[in-house]
């Protein structure tokens, strides 16, 4: 049983732009989310705003997209492995096609994606708004961590070195 530390504000927006730090920005962008099985793929986080927003870029053609413009539910799914570190939200998507948004999440990697640059035609912006998120992490750092598994496991006793808690935006 680990602790459960729920975070608010300010800490809660911290705590996940850390989190999507550690994470490489990569997550599992989770469209359909009410229906069995959802669409899941992954993409890569343009930022976390201030307000705990979380944006990427999108080609505005793209099947996530088009699901989006259905039902705007979206879950992102975030780990860190070598940290033990992940984070899941819950939100809802708008798209949009604003050029000074587009302009400042643009990054030279996402010219692999479009090559016409930051004024391809084709290119949009997502907005997730944070509804629900949820953390787990470890209390001392993945080394420690895998020495209170191994102790735990030779005596016996209860794993007891993780946290979690809900991110309140």
């Amino acid at each position: 049983m680990g602790d459960i530390k729920n975070l608010t504000r300010d800490e809660a927006i911290a705590k996940m732009k850390n989190l999507v730090d550690g994470a490489s920005h990569i997550c599992m962008f989770c469209t359909k989310v009410m229906d069995m099985p959802f669409k899941s793929r992954p993409m890569g986080t343009q930022k976390v705003d201030d307000e705990g927003n979380i944006w990427f870029l999108s080609a505005a053609d793209s099947e996530h997209n088009a699901e989006i413009a259905i039902d705007n539910r979206v879950q992102l799914l975030y780990n860190n492995p070598g940290a033990s570190e992940f984070l899941i939200v819950n939100g809802t998507a708008q798209i949009s096609t604003d050029r000074a948004t587009i302009d400042e999440l643009w990054n030279p990697m996402a010219k692999a994606w479009f090559p016409e640059g930051k004024d391809d035609p084709n290119l949009s912006a997502i907005k997730v708004t944070t509804d629900i998120s949820h953390y787990w992490d470890t209390k001392y750092g993945k080394a420690v961590t895998l020495l209170a598994i191994a102790t735990a496991a030779v005596t016996g006793q209860q794993f007891d070195a993780g946290v979690e808690g809900k991110l309140s935006t």
